[in-house]
């Protein structure tokens, strides 16, 4: 994607090979862009240089006092000059240790020419080269420009944008907010953990600077983000040649990418933070990650903390769905935050909000699922359902949890008795065939243990129905479950030999009972209620 001409590129060229080129100092900055090629013989260059100059020089002016050579590199070094080249045999047959020393004091690229050559030709040929590299970084800045400017003007998602500057630049991007949490990234394929990895402590070793430039220790190409309240967060490039000198063409892309997702913060409520739980959120539980590190990684570079933190998976259920009641999962998670718990929440589908907690006590997890309760009856009513799962203490175990927390929350009829949450083992029988009602097996064998009481009461306006249903409730009690039909003994009793008859079974079977209990509550699961109850 390199849009401008180093200095390795240079020496490569024949008419330079020509002078047979040795590096002598400097050797891990031959990828500095060459801005232009200077020829002087002055001592004091730096004054007529802007940095970014190839120096070339027969070293006619260098003093004979060796050791002031170090001011003649300092000078180049000061102005950011991309280098300097001696050509040999006029004022020097070896470059002086002096100014070899000087340019690795400086890490300042120095290159000797045993033999010589034109330098009207080097100039011609390179500057011929830079002048085609940044005529075509015009034509790509045009097409670069025309990308992001039809992502903006069609409402493209801040994942688009972050994918397309990862895709034009062929290197990770990461973007993060002001916290140094990474709230998107576009890895290109790669693993998530070494790139990711103690994210919060490499960021903040790299500055903020006023223009896209490179910073920190890893050498980050780093845009600033800003939206109506001023700098909102950084939009990063992690490139892996570590050159010293920032493409021209990442610039222009990340200069690009930046506006466009400024365009979109301003536009309105720009609810990122909560994309990119959500996100992670659908990661963790369909087990999306390649491994378990990278799960990690990926969580700690949002803020959340697993080692040596208990995780929880919360499912909070609900059926307000849109309008008003959008964002619940923002509200939340700022009442978690208000109260110091930390904490991933978005919504993992419609009517479904999902929080990983990592508290450090596991005994907190019942005080704060208590408080999410709290707050999901009071925004969703009372036909929301707050289901915790068991805690593991690593997220390679936080999709099984959250698959109890699910199966606990299906369970739960809308509107049970006021509790603010459930956990597994809250779920009975009935929670459990309510769950699995749907299984046709099931149907069949309720269908064909009650079918006959049911058209037994349809054809004569009976209550057979609901008389098996007080008893096995009774757990066969017949004097109990008589007063709880609201009938006499005598006619309690005439109805269970009719049942009796009618299903070919004896009620006083502990066994036949229980199989008839079990299809009345397939029956009630799917919301067909007997005659006359």
């Amino acid at each position: 994607m390199r849009r401008f001409i180093t200095i390795r590129d240079v020496l490569r060229l024949p008419v330079l090979v020509e002078g047979m080129p040795r590096v002598l100092a400097g050797e891990s900055r031959l990828d500095r862009a060459v801005r232009w090629v200077h020829v002087t013989e002055l001592l004091n260059p730096a004054n007529f240089l802007e940095g970014g100059e190839l120096v070339l020089t027969t070293g006619m002016p260098y003093p004979e006092d060796t050791s002031k050579l170090r001011d003649y590199v300092d000078q180049l070094a000061d102005v950011g000059a991309a280098g300097l080249i001696v050509e040999l045999g006029y004022r020097y047959q070896k470059v002086p240790e002096q100014l070899v020393a000087a340019c690795r004091a400086r890490d300042v690229p120095l290159v000797e020419l045993a033999r010589g050559v034109r330098f009207i030709d080097v100039t011609q040929t390179v500057h011929a080269l830079i002048l085609d590299a940044q005529g075509e970084l015009l034509r790509r800045g045009r097409d670069i420009q025309d990308i992001f400017t039809a992502l903006t003007l069609r409402g493209a998602t801040p994942e688009e944008v972050v994918h397309t500057a990862a895709e034009l630049t062929g290197a990770p991007v990461v973007l993060e907010d002001l916290a140094h949490r990474v709230m998107m990234c576009e890895l290109l394929g790669r693993p998530y953990e070494p790139v990711v990895s103690a994210w919060s402590r490499r960021s903040r070793a790299a500055p903020t600077l006023e223009k896209v430039a490179p910073s920190g220790p890893e050498g980050w190409l780093i845009a600033p983000v800003e939206d109506h309240q001023g700098l909102w967060g950084r939009l990063i490039l992690l490139d892996s040649r570590q050159s010293p000198d920032a493409d021209p063409e990442a610039v222009l892309v990340l200069e690009r990418a930046v506006v466009a997702l400024t365009m979109a913060r301003l536009a309105g409520p720009a609810w990122w933070e909560r994309r990119a739980h959500r996100s992670v959120l659908r990661d963790l539980c369909e087990r999306r990650f390649r491994s378990p590190a990278d799960a990690r990684a990926r969580a700690e570079a949002l803020g959340l903390p697993s080692f040596g933190h208990r995780l929880f998976a919360v499912l909070i259920r609900h059926t307000r769905i849109g309008g008003e009641d959008e964002h619940l999962d923002e509200r939340i998670a700022k009442e978690l935050e208000r109260t110091g718990v930390r904490a991933l929440v978005g919504e993992t589908a419609p009517g479904r909000i999902g929080v990983l907690l990592a508290l450090a006590r596991a005994s907190a997890w019942q005080p704060v699922a208590e408080r999410i309760g709290r707050l999901a009856h009071e925004e969703l009513g009372p036909d929301s359902v707050v289901a915790v799962g068991p805690g593991v203490t690593d997220l390679s175990g936080i999709a099984r949890s959250w698959q109890e927390a699910e199966e606990t929350a299906d369970a739960i009829v809308p509107g049970s008795p006021d509790r603010r949450f459930y956990v597994p083992s809250d779920i009975g029988l009935p929670e459990l065939l309510g769950v699995l009602s749907d299984d046709t097996r099931l149907q069949r064998y309720a269908e064909r243990r009650l079918t006959r009481l049911i058209e037994h009461d349809d054809r004569n306006g009976g209550d057979l129905l609901a008389a098996l249903r007080a008893y096995v409730t009774a757990a066969g009690n017949k004097s109990v479950a008589a007063k709880q039909a609201g009938m006499s003994r005598q006619a309690f009793y005439q109805r269970l030999h009719t049942i009796e008859r009618l299903l070919g079974c004896d009620l006083e079977s502990g066994l036949q009972r229980t199989g008839l209990h079990v299809a009345l509550l397939v029956l009630d699961s799917r919301g067909r209620a007997a005659p006359g109850i």
